[in-house]
């Protein structure tokens, strides 16, 4: 595989979240850089990245190791996402544009008609791309990124459970768009924290090596 340069810190990372580098496994500068085509030196600016972020550590007489979580850490994460995604629903409600209301309402039809049909893989695609979609729709770089970070983590950590009703989870989905669409921000965010109240307690700690659920792009693609 050959990647561009500029690349190389997110095909690692989307790597470590799928379980192609274990947790606690050492990563080389050569071996990662014959693996995704580039010198030493993108490689070497991408683990400095990626420990900033938590996903690699570096251990004396080692070198850059993929991090190990502890269950606390791993806890913390998930308490993040409920403060952080009901505040993302609540700023979308004040400045979402036509565009992302287009999308959103496309995702909610797309979403209510296959948890009609118990299209599990799909359901937590188009999920994935709803909660993206409402997240850039809060105009905030500094949340998008916060949160584009913190959903990676969660989903190389932790293993998630469908819902019981999937169709009531999607009305939940309606529920929010309907309080965006209207810039009604307080409701926006009571409805989405009490939806990522329940998408967390269907949470549970992925077991080492175990691969990540990454969703599919091709659902996003084929929709478009």
């Amino acid at each position: 595989m050959r990647i561009p340069a500029h690349s190389v810190c997110t095909a690692i990372r989307d790597d470590i979240v799928a379980g192609v580098h274990p947790r606690g496994s050492r990563l080389t500068e050569d071996v990662l850089a014959r693996r995704y085509g580039v010198s030493r030196v993108p490689v070497r600016e991408a683990l400095r990245t990626l420990e900033a972020e938590g996903f690699v550590v570096t251990r004396r007489h080692v070198g850059a190791c993929v991090a190990e979580p502890t269950e606390r850490e791993a806890a913390d994460l998930l308490e993040m996402r409920l403060l952080l995604e009901p505040l993302g629903a609540a700023r979308a409600a004040q400045r979402r544009t036509e565009a992302h209301l287009k999308v959103l309402r496309g995702l909610v039809r797309l979403g209510r008609e296959r948890a009609e049909h118990g299209a599990d893989e799909e359901l937590r695609a188009l999920g994935a791309w709803f909660h993206e979609t409402l997240v850039q729709a809060s105009g905030s770089p500094a949340l998008i990124t916060a949160l584009t970070r913190l959903r990676l983590k969660i989903a190389w950590i932790y293993q998630v459970g469908a819902p019981a009703d999937p169709v009531a989870s999607w009305a939940e989905h309606a529920a929010v768009v309907d309080a965006v669409r209207r810039g009604d921000s307080e409701r926006a965010r009571a409805i989405a924290a009490l939806h990522a109240e329940r998408a967390v307690a269907r949470h549970r700690l992925r077991a080492p090596g175990a691969p990540a659920a990454v969703p599919d792009a091709s659902v996003r693609t084929a929709r478009r």
